[in-house]
């Protein structure tokens, strides 16, 4: 079998345009599917590791999926909020551990997710280096953000302004980095966190600034045994340090303190049944099990594999009548060679042999160029998650 599997090689290495040509078609035709493939299983398993680990969510009235996304992925969508105070409510009733959690704002583009320690108990959330934040303004990075970035334990940054030409939004605020997270292998690796606390910073419901009795008396509007009246010309603090620290105060109930949602642990099975059932009966609150939107999702991509499949099938097909139209062409352009060989004595046998080593040849070229390019996609695949 060396001669004609010599005979094919040489044949297809004269004829490498061709030849190129046809292994790129076999490679298209069973690389579309093999991608499809890696892209919906990295897909699946980043939305069914993350859903798992979550019992169940609450927030407003309104779309499951913005919520889910929202609270699971950081996914930026203009989500009705819930309050403070009902996160406090919902604390006080018992049954569960419930965790807070406001991810509207970002920082160098990156979500800035405020919550609490039991977060990170959740999530099995580590430092590699320095400590969770403590104290108001205190930031922790996650593993993917601090190298993209290049910060670390000391460095600051800067939360990034939602509105630039309003002066009435507050200003950037300056956190302390204290820490950086061990990768976990999720959206955390590329999120920034902080106190629960230092969102209302970030709202513009709680400031700090220079005590009434340093205030510059052109600033001051009015002054009685109530309080002091201070213009808005007076600027804010935009960094909380170990000085200002303890100056910073609200100016809103917590019925105006604004949260993405409340992630909840419930006790048992049967609290968290009973804890949904009673939040979907009511007016302003629901609450989703993340496995259970996540289904839908993976419902819908299962169909537009299922169709990318159908398409895949298609394109095979048109490859093969391509390959055996050129084989049928080759045949007969080659037709003087052939009958050279047969009058030399080279049985029909060898042949067919040679004809059939050029196809597995093509064939083999286009699969491994397939098989690369599936590869290459499942190391570089991007977070499909975030296009949801």
């Amino acid at each position: 079998m060396t001669g004609p599997l010599r005979l094919a090689i040489r044949h297809l290495g004269y004829h490498w345009v061709r030849s190129g040509i046809l292994a790129a078609c076999v490679a298209t035709a069973c690389a579309i599917p093999l991608m499809v493939e890696v892209l919906v299983r990295n897909f699946q398993k980043s939305l069914i590791a993350r859903a798992a680990q979550t019992p169940a969510l609450i927030g407003a009235k309104g779309n499951r999926f913005d919520l889910t996304m929202s609270l699971l992925y950081f996914r930026p969508v203009e989500l009705t909020t819930t309050s403070f105070a009902e996160f406090r409510q919902l604390q006080g009733q018992g049954g569960g551990v419930f965790i807070p959690v406001n991810a509207r704002f970002t920082a160098r583009q990156r979500p800035v997710v405020a919550t609490t320690t039991e977060y990170f108990e959740l999530r099995g959330l580590r430092v590699a280096g320095g400590t969770m934040p403590l104290v108001l303004g205190d930031a922790v990075l996650g593993a993917r953000m601090a190298r993209d970035l290049g910060l670390g334990v000391g460095d600051a940054i800067f939360s990034d302004q939602r509105d630039l030409f309003d002066i009435s939004k507050p200003p950037a605020l300056k956190l302390r980095i204290v820490g950086v997270l061990a990768p976990s292998g999720g959206p955390d690796d590329a999120a920034m966190f902080t106190d629960i606390k230092t969102a209302w910073i970030l709202e513009g419901l709680s400031h700090a600034h220079l005590p009434p009795n340093q205030v510059p008396s052109r600033l001051v509007l009015d002054r009685d045994a109530k309080g002091v009246r201070l213009s808005e010309e007076l600027i804010d603090y935009n960094e909380v340090t170990a000085t200002n620290r303890a100056s910073f105060h609200l100016h809103a109930a917590e019925t105006q303190l604004p949260l993405s949602g409340v992630i909840v642990i419930p006790d048992s099975t049967k609290a968290g049944t009973l804890l949904i059932t009673k939040l979907n009966a009511g007016p302003t609150l629901q609450a989703v099990v993340p496995m259970e939107v996540v289904a839908d999702l993976l419902a819908y991509v299962l169909r537009i594999r299922t169709l990318f499949a159908v398409l895949s099938w298609v394109l095979g097909l048109f490859t093969l009548i391509l390959i055996a139209m050129v084989t049928a062409l080759s045949i007969r352009v080659r037709a003087r060679e052939l009958e050279t060989l047969r009058r030399i004595g080279v049985a029909r046998a060898t042949i067919g042999a040679m004809f059939a080593w050029e196809l597995v040849l093509v064939a083999l070229g286009g699969v491994c160029v397939a098989v690369l390019g599936a590869w290459g996609v499942a190391l570089s695949a991007p977070d499909l998650v975030k296009l949801l």
